[in-house]
């Protein structure tokens, strides 16, 4: 890395110098002999561009490519408008970070205070920070807010996505925060559990709604129970879905989070992600993170500054509620260029057309044999039970080019429609699933569906 260093050969050898070293071995003195690299890294020789890209190419070709894709349970293929790529690629805005010299970062600080406004506009709650890394972690890092001395216990509704109550579970095994899983019924919240549960020490639930099983659960009710009792309430949402169904903040909820990848961010294999957070002003000062606010400066102009943070994250760690000092400026800035792009009118559209859509799906499977769970209203996201092994006939449809609903064990399937999936795309998905059924033996999984594709050309010859 010498080459990289904006530093003389000359210099470099004052400064092991002063420091009582005479070469930059000494630097790795403390290392053991046996871990030193001593023969150099054995890298390949470099290519050049054009070899760069090649090669690049290549790589790429190994991954799987969907071209109808029925499947979300937490990350969900939308419709990205060109000018948001547009103008988060900007040079000024793709280095966008924590802001570390709040008072010269006001470009930074600004598209935060945007991001949160949107946010909290959103969830119908009163203030938002400037997000948290996903919208598991978000999850969890509201649990450790609702935590105090008289009241320590954690309870997730069993509704939640798995994903989540596996990070909720890990920062409650790290702080040392009992845990209780509240039985579903029927896909949602068993409110008659809550209500034979002890909750002396309870000091919140965690509800998902629409939940992992595409569900919308009873926030008005669930809320009032939860306050009955003396606990808060954090409702979990997709962030799609507030354009067109209740808020957290009009049922009653006490902090709001979520995943913001359905606004604007393309599904990727691992993120990079966004969690959202909003909570009511009572809570403002237990949210993690930065809260940028809006002020004038010396001459009366409109600036913007960190309003809030909490100093126990830098100087008492042992104390802080939460050790996450950072956000992910640039997603949250895609979210907000989103927002802004889309407009409420084209929200409340995206909204209706993934609900629509998804109702459209459900209908096309049920002609086929395909039968529902669960019986309550469902946003964009829904359970059938197929006429065969979910796993198999998800394995059937990848060969044919389609990503289907997540097979979650059994004949049980989670599907999902957005406003990409077209009324043309789910007959066609109906039909190839016709033709799977009538020429495989997909009963349970064995052998034999690997020749379905070659035996399905005899048939119709």
């Amino acid at each position: 890395m010498g080459s990289y260093i904006p530093t003389a050969k000359s210099e470099r050898m004052e400064m092991l110098e002063t420091m009582g070293m005479q070469s930059f071995d000494d630097l790795y003195a403390d290392i053991p002999e046996e871990l030193r690299c001593r023969e150099g890294l054995k890298l390949p020789a470099g290519l050049s561009e054009m070899e760069v890209l090649r090669k690049m190419t290549a790589i790429s070709e190994k991954n799987t490519r969907y071209s109808h894709i029925f499947r979300g349970a937490g990350a969900y293929y939308h419709y990205i408008p060109s000018i948001v790529k547009q103008v988060t690629s900007k040079e000024e805005f793709v280095t966008a970070y924590t802001p570390y010299q709040a008072e010269i970062s006001q470009g930074i600080l600004q598209s935060i205070f945007e991001y949160q406004t949107m946010i909290c506009e959103l969830t119908g709650m009163d203030v938002s920070n400037a997000s948290v890394y996903d919208g598991a972690t978000a999850a969890a890092e509201a649990v450790a807010m609702c935590r105090d001395r008289r009241r320590g216990t954690v309870v997730v509704s069993g509704s939640v996505d798995p994903k989540i109550l596996s990070v909720v579970k890990t920062y409650c095994f790290g702080s040392g925060a009992p845990l209780i899983v509240l039985p579903e019924k029927d896909g949602k919240t068993d409110l008659r559990a809550w209500e034979k549960m002890d909750k002396k020490e309870v000091a919140c639930l965690l509800i998902q709604s629409p939940n992992y099983f595409g569900l919308i659960e009873d926030g008005e009710a669930i809320a009032e129970a939860v306050h009955a009792a003396g606990a808060k309430l954090i409702a979990s949402c997709n962030p799609i879905s507030l354009a067109l169904l209740e808020t957290p903040g009009e049922y009653g909820a006490d902090i709001a989070v979520g995943e913001g990848q359905p606004l604007g961010l393309p599904m990727g294999f691992g993120g990079p992600y966004l969690g959202f957070m909003a909570s009511t002003k009572d809570l403002m000062r237990k949210l993690p993170g930065r809260i940028v606010g809006q002020t004038t400066d010396a001459a009366g102009n409109r600036a913007f500054v960190l309003t809030l943070q909490a100093r126990e994250q830098h100087i008492r760690r042992e104390k802080a509620s939460s050790n996450i000092c950072s956000n992910e400026a640039l997603c949250a800035m895609t979210a907000s260029v989103y927002l802004a792009a889309m407009g409420s009118r084209g929200l409340s559209n995206v909204a209706e057309s993934c609900m629509a859509n998804a109702h459209a799906l459900l209908s096309e499977l049920e002609e086929i044999g395909f039968v529902r769970k669960y019986e309550d209203e469902f946003f964009h996201e829904v359970v059938t039970i197929c006429p065969c092994d979910a796993e198999v006939l998800s394995k059937e449809l990848a060969k044919r080019g389609y990503l289907s609903g997540l097979p979650l064990g059994g004949r049980e399937m989670l599907w999902c429609a957005t406003e990409m999936n077209s009324a043309e795309e789910i007959l066609a998905l109906r039909e190839e699933i016709k033709r799977i059924l009538s020429c495989c033996d997909l009963s349970e999984k064995n052998e034999r569906t690997g020749d379905c594709a070659s035996r399905e050309g005899e048939v119709m010859a």
